[in-house]
């Protein structure tokens, strides 16, 4: 039987890949979208995906969603906006007042994973950032936000609910193709304080929907969670394609 999968922020730069990507095997995954916009879901899937409209600081339309899923793919994230020029001439940015980091990126987590623990959910991939572990990151100051130590209260709360969980800490979000390029996982944001030389800490979003689908299926990559980036795509010796011996690399926790 295919695994049934519901995945959040379906209609997201990221989110969108992951979906198709499991849409490209229904031998494999039976997908649901989670959206705040079907018309963006149309637009995006056609009547491919079956879409279930909430809002996930609303616990109550995450019920009938979850209702018999296997697997939850957690994508929704905090999005900065530009809120006007600064005094110095450069775009000053921040979060709506109703959608700070703290309501999405912690709370909006939370009633993900409390109602999928409710509905008896196996498995959570939780897609996040790297630079979780440094409270004076750049990334916390947009808006005084703090996103990234949202974030990470909120994968902590994951690690302690009892459910499985597959935790990516991903790099620099690329635009680019994936399936070119070699992997690198590390944790405690070491990749990020030391890189290899001549590796950006960054990485194309289709890799890491590939990482998604695959952590759906490998059983090494239950209870893991890591940071990873790409080795550039000229220069990578070999293509990452044995993904069971890259979460085997992998260690529990943060």
């Amino acid at each position: 039987m295919p695994l049934t999968v519901l995945v959040t922020g379906a209609t997201g730069r990221t989110g969108s890949i992951v979906v198709k990507k499991l849409l490209q095997q229904p031998e494999k995954f039976s997908v649901r979208g989670f959206v705040r916009s079907p018309a963006k879901a149309t637009e995006l899937f056609g009547d491919d995906l079956p879409v279930f409209v909430g809002d996930i600081r609303e616990p109550e339309t995450l019920k009938p969603a979850l209702e018999g899923c296997d697997a939850l793919v957690i994508l929704t994230s905090a999005i900065p906006q530009m809120q006007g020029m600064g005094e110095s001439g450069r775009p000053q940015m921040g979060f709506p007042s109703d959608e700070m980091p703290e309501a999405i990126d912690y709370h909006g987590q939370v009633n993900q994973i409390d109602a999928a623990k409710a509905a008896g959910v196996d498995h959570i991939v939780l897609v996040g950032s790297m630079g979780g572990t440094d409270k004076n990151h750049m990334l916390n100051s947009i808006g005084n936000g703090n996103i990234l130590i949202w974030k990470r209260k909120a994968e902590q709360y994951l690690i302690d609910s009892g459910i499985d969980y597959t935790i990516i800490h991903a790099g620099g979000l690329q635009d680019q193709p994936g399936g070119r390029r070699e992997l690198l996982v590390g944790d405690n944001d070491q990749l990020l304080k030391h890189p290899p030389d001549g590796v950006p800490t960054s990485l194309p979003r289709a890799d890491v929907a590939e990482l998604v689908v695959q952590a759906l299926q490998q059983p090494a990559a239950r209870n893991k969670g890591f940071d990873v980036i790409s080795k550039p795509e000229d220069v990578s010796a070999k293509v990452t394609s044995d993904f069971a011996a890259l979460f085997e690399g992998t260690t529990p926790g943060l």
